[in-house]
């Protein structure tokens, strides 16, 4: 079953890109699942994002990492390129990663783009939400997609919380 953001967030899809269930696309650990039909060869550029909250004081180079280690499992993975961004009281880390294994036993070549970024506990610093946004598409179908995905990236924006009264 699909898991929920720790946050609420929102966010616009690029034009041509469709929201899709999590657990039919076989992605049960993430929150929301966009797919790139016209990308369909063999394999779907996808769009993920997932998030939870960390208790513990993991730095981003130690959550980048995690997934490396987490993608390690079932191919072989390379990071190509690892950059921290955002600001102190947003801080985010970018990495690019090449992943090669097997679909369906064919060889399959991916590239794996991923922006974390961390939002504190108002009223807890040391709680905070870690959200993962990802996209992944076939490393010949990366040039077509990843402008969208920079579009998805800066169209999000957290949701405050309703006032109580």
């Amino acid at each position: 079953m699909a898991t929920t953001l720790p946050v609420k967030i929102e966010f616009s899809l690029p034009e041509g890109w469709q929201p899709a269930s999590p657990d039919e696309v076989g992605a049960p650990e993430v929150a929301f699942v966009a797919l790139h039909p016209e990308s369909r060869d063999g394999f779907t550029a996808n769009i993920t994002i997932a998030g939870k909250i960390r208790e513990d004081l993991a730095d981003l180079v130690t959550l980048a990492e995690e997934s490396v280690q987490r993608l390690s499992q079932a191919a072989t993975v390379r990071v190509a390129k690892r950059n921290q961004v955002g600001t102190p009281e947003a801080p985010a880390l970018t990495q690019t990663l090449r992943l090669s294994g097997r679909l369906r036993g064919l060889p399959l070549e991916l590239v794996q783009s991923q922006v974390y970024l961390i939002m504190q506990d108002v009223h807890d610093p040391a709680r905070r939400a870690v959200l993962e946004f990802t996209l992944t598409a076939k490393s010949s179908q990366f040039e077509e997609v990843q402008d969208d995905f920079k579009e998805f990236v800066r169209s999000i924006r957290p949701v405050d919380a309703p006032a109580s009264t």
